[in-house]
């Protein structure tokens, strides 16, 4: 890591000038991180559309499909943040402008996210065979098995993909991904329609239609960002080091040693919600499909925040590679500013709309009725997620992962989870007190992570 040393950047250039201001930041957060929250986006736009289309299908699909889908964007989300151990290494290498090196990284990214890809597939196997040990709803297995069995397939592909992400997104080519995404998006949806509800001849699958369309969608992903990889005049540069440099043990090992902290750091953020759902199955079908419908409403701000969080680690990487320290520190603290009028937006947005959402996913009135509980908790978290996911990512792009994972566990394992059974059983406030939860782990994350870093700016200067 880099940071820490003392400034070599040039002082009198008129873009270093421009660099001093928080407007430049801000463009430059924003031309990055659109793309990426617009694709992201459009992965929120499948999860409703999966949500509604299931929801409307049949409610006791939707409470199969809500424990199934939080148990697998909990090891998705915790793959995820392996592949982020790639983004600090691309982005100085990008910075430097040692581009064959950093299609090495690319090269050595995806042999390390297939290892881990399988060594989650072979926890989530244990985990399939004791779906009925842990007290969920006995009318929901027949629907979980086969839907938890495709999805399952799924993920060597979800892994995959990530290398390939992390890559364009370290280089600033965000919008490759962007556009990769809403195309298997599209082709997602149409897959749902087709199957779910059994169109075009073929037979209807419900619940299970849902996963099979998600299966080929990433498939199809993967397979185009391999395709642009290898015909793309802007990927040339980077060939070399991807087809001849072999795998250098060093840099294996790099990726593993900064992958590992990050995933676990976001896996036991995950987790916070992945588990409570644990606990919200003891409540009952309602509580899971009300549960449901508030997660994909929560993945949708989350996703903004991520778009931002992804380019706040790709401009702190750049700047820390180039060891331009001050305009580092301006780039995080500009990423806090967009947060926040993210976070007032979106708020706004979902607060308009909160008598309808409910209804936008399912049927029934008493699932609406607790949806709308649910939405004061939803609001006071958003500052702390936003704030979070800022720092962790100002943290990645200086490639300081290590202290996330003890953050993370103080966060969301010694406050969060616990926190949730107190309030949800002991103080008897049910699925509300279950989600009164997450604004004490995600913000006392956020002030944590803000505190680091706020430490490794001292050191800088």
């Amino acid at each position: 890591m880099h940071f820490g040393a003392a400034s070599t950047a040039p002082k009198h250039n008129k873009t270093t000038r421009d660099m001093r201001f928080y407007p430049y930041h801000y463009r430059s957060l924003l031309s990055l991180g659109l793309p990426i929250m617009i694709g992201q986006l459009g992965m929120i736009i499948l999860g409703f559309a999966d949500t509604m289309m299931v929801g409307h299908h049949s409610t006791t699909e939707l409470g199969a499909a809500s424990f199934v889908n939080n148990i697998m964007n909990l090891v998705i989300i915790t793959g995820t943040g392996f592949s982020y151990g790639l983004t600090p290494i691309v982005g100085s290498l990008f910075g430097r402008g040692e581009l064959p090196q950093a299609g090495n990284a690319l090269r050595c990214s995806l042999l390390t996210n297939t290892l881990a890809g399988l060594l989650m597939m072979a926890a989530l196997a244990i985990l399939f065979f004791n779906l009925g040990n842990i007290g969920q709803p006995e009318e929901l297995l027949p629907l979980m098995r086969p839907y938890y069995l495709v999805l399952l397939a799924s993920l060597p592909f979800v892994m995959l993909f990530n290398a390939f992400k992390q890559f364009t997104d370290s280089i600033t080519e965000t919008r490759t991904s962007m556009w990769i995404l809403l195309t298997g998006n599209l082709i997602n949806i149409v897959g749902n329609y087709v199957l779910i509800y059994g169109k075009a001849g073929l037979p209807e699958l419900g619940v299970v239609g849902a996963g099979v369309a998600t299966l080929l969608s990433r498939a199809f992903m993967v397979l185009l960002f391999a395709a642009v990889f290898l015909s793309s005049k802007k990927m040339r540069p980077y060939h070399e080091g991807f087809f001849h440099q072999g795998w250098p043990r060093q840099l294996v090992r790099r990726l593993a040693a900064l992958g590992t902290p990050i995933a676990l750091e976001m896996g036991m953020e995950t987790a916070s919600f992945s588990l409570s759902i644990i606990m919200v199955g003891w409540l009952g079908t309602i509580a899971l499909a009300s549960h449901q419908v508030m997660i994909t409403i929560s993945q949708f701000t989350f996703m903004v925040y991520y778009g931002l969080g992804a380019a706040v680690a790709v401009r702190t990487s750049y700047f820390n590679g180039q060891r331009d320290y001050e305009n580092l520190q301006h780039t995080v603290t500009a990423g806090l500013h967009v947060m926040v009028a993210l976070e007032l937006l979106l708020g706004g947005i979902i607060f308009l709309l909160r008598n309808h959402i409910g209804g936008w996913f399912t049927d029934s009135a008493e699932v609406s009725q607790t949806v709308l509980t649910l939405m004061v908790p939803f609001f006071i978290y958003q500052f702390g997620d936003g704030l979070q996911i800022n720092y962790a990512n100002a943290l990645r792009g200086i490639a300081d992962v290590k202290p996330l994972m003890v953050i993370a566990f103080i966060a969301f394992f010694v406050i969060s989870l616990p926190m949730g059974y107190l309030c949800g059983f002991v103080l008897g406030f049910g699925l509300v007190g279950v989600w009164m939860a997450f604004p004490f782990g995600l913000t006392s994350a956020g002030a944590m992570m803000w505190w680091r870093f706020r430490k490794m700016s001292h050191k800088a200067r």
